[in-house]
C-alpha cells in the first residue's frame, strides 16, 4: 500500500492575507478605470463651462438679440449671429438633402445587391473619401467643382426653377449651393457606412417573411427592412447632419463667407465655423471675442445635441435587434 504524500495546506490567516490583497488589486484596478471613464463627461461638461465663461460678457451684453439680429459691426461693437446660425442650418439641410438618397442607396445595393466580388472594395473606397482632408476638399471644390456648376449644373437649374426666390440673383461661383455640395460630399461616407451598419442588423426573417409572401427583392427592401431599420437610417441622417454642422476649412475656402441672409443658393453666405476661423485671430476687443465664443457656444450644444440624438436613434435600433434575436 502506497501512501500519497499531502500537499502542505495554507493556513487560513494566510489565504485571508491573499485574498484581500487581490480584492485590493480588483478595487484599485477598478477605481482606475472609473476614474477614466468619468474623464470624458467631465471634459465635456468643463469645456462646456469655459466656453460658456468666455461667452458670458456678449450673452450679458446683447442677450436674444444676439441670435435674431444680423449686424455684425466689429468697429461700432454690434453682433448679431443670425445669418451665421442661418447659413449653418441651411447649408446643413441642402447637404444632407443631396447626400441621402446617394448614401441610402449605396448602403442598400452594398447589404442587398451587390455581388461579394465588388462589395468590399465599393465600401473600402466609399469610406475613404472620409479620409481626404479638408482643405483638399476645399481645393478640389474651386478648382473642379464651381467650375462643374457654373457651366452644366446652375444654366439648367434656372431655366426650368429659375422664377423661384432660391436662384435668383448672379452666380459668381461661391456660394451656398457650393458650399452644400462639398458638405453632401464629406458627409456621404458618414451616413452609408451607419446606413449599412443597421441594415445589416435587421434580422434575416424580415426579409424572409418577405420574400414567402411573394414579394420581389426590392419589394422586400422597401415593405420590410428599410421600415424595421427607419429608427437607426434617421440616426445616420442626423449623424450626417451633425458632421456637417461642424465642418470649416471646406465650406469657408466655398460659401462665399458673406454676414447676410439671403434664400438663393446662388449667393455667398456664411456660417458659425467659418465665422469662427476667419476672424478669430482679428478679434481685438474683449466683446469682439466674446461674441466669437458665443458663436462657438451655440455651435457646440447645436452639434452635441444634434449627435446625441443620432446615437439614441441608433441605440433603438440596435436594442430591437437584440431583443428579436433573443426572443427568436
Amino acid at each position: 500500500m502506497t501512501t500519497v504524500p499531502l500537499e502542505p495546506v495554507a493556513a487560513p490567516d494566510t489565504r485571508w492575507r491573499v485574498l484581500r490583497g487581490r480584492n485590493a488589486s480588483d478595487r484599485l484596478y477598478r477605481g482606475a478605470l472609473t476614474a477614466l471613464a468619468l474623464m470624458l463627461p467631465l471634459l465635456l461638461v468643463a469645456f462646456l463651462g469655459e466656453l460658456g465663461a468666455s461667452a458670458w460678457p456678449a450673452i450679458r451684453h446683447f442677450g436674444v438679440r444676439f441670435l435674431v439680429t444680423s449686424v455684425w459691426d466689429p468697429v461700432a461693437e454690434v453682433y448679431g449671429a443670425a445669418p451665421m446660425i442661418f447659413g449653418t442650418l441651411a447649408s446643413s439641410f441642402l447637404a444632407v438633402l443631396i447626400a441621402v438618397p446617394l448614401a441610402l442607396g449605396v448602403a442598400i445595393y452594398l447589404t442587398e445587391f451587390s455581388p461579394k466580388w465588388v462589395r468590399q472594395p465599393i465600401a473600402f473606397l466609399v469610406e475613404l473619401l472620409a479620409a481626404i482632408p479638408s482643405v483638399v476638399y476645399g481645393l478640389w471644390g474651386i478648382f473642379v467643382l464651381i467650375p462643374f456648376l457654373r457651366t452644366y449644373v446652375v444654366p439648367p437649374l434656372r431655366a426650368l426653377f429659375g422664377w423661384t426666390p432660391f436662384l435668383s440673383g448672379v452666380f459668381y461661383g461661391s456660394s451656398l449651393l457650393a458650399g452644400s455640395v462639398i458638405l453632401a460630399i464629406m458627409i456621404l461616407p458618414y451616413i452609408a457606412a451607419v446606413s449599412r451598419e443597421v441594415l445589416l442588423a435587421v434580422p434575416a426573417s424580415q426579409r424572409e417573411a418577405a420574400l414567402g409572401m411573394g414579394a420581389t427583392r426590392w419589394e422586400a427592401v422597401w415593405t420590410a427592412v428599410v421600415p424595421y431599420g427607419r429608427a437607426g437610417l434617421i440616426g445616420a441622417v442626423i449623424l450626417g447632419m451633425g458632421r456637417a454642422l461642424g465642418e470649416t476649412m471646406a465650406v469657408t475656402m466655398l460659401i462665399g463667407n458673406r454676414h447676410d441672409i439671403s434664400l438663393s443658393v446662388l449667393q455667398p453666405a456664411y456660417t458659425m465655423a467659418a465665422a469662427i476661423a476667419n476672424e478669430f485671430s482679428e478679434a481685438t476687443t474683449n466683446l469682439y471675442l466674446s461674441a466669437l465664443f458665443e458663436v462657438g457656444l451655440i455651435l457646440f450644444v447645436v452639434t452635441v445635441a444634434v449627435n446625441a440624438l443620432a446615437r439614441l436613434l441608433i441605440w433603438r435600433v440596435a436594442r430591437g435587434t437584440a431583443v428579436g434575436s433573443r426572443a427568436l
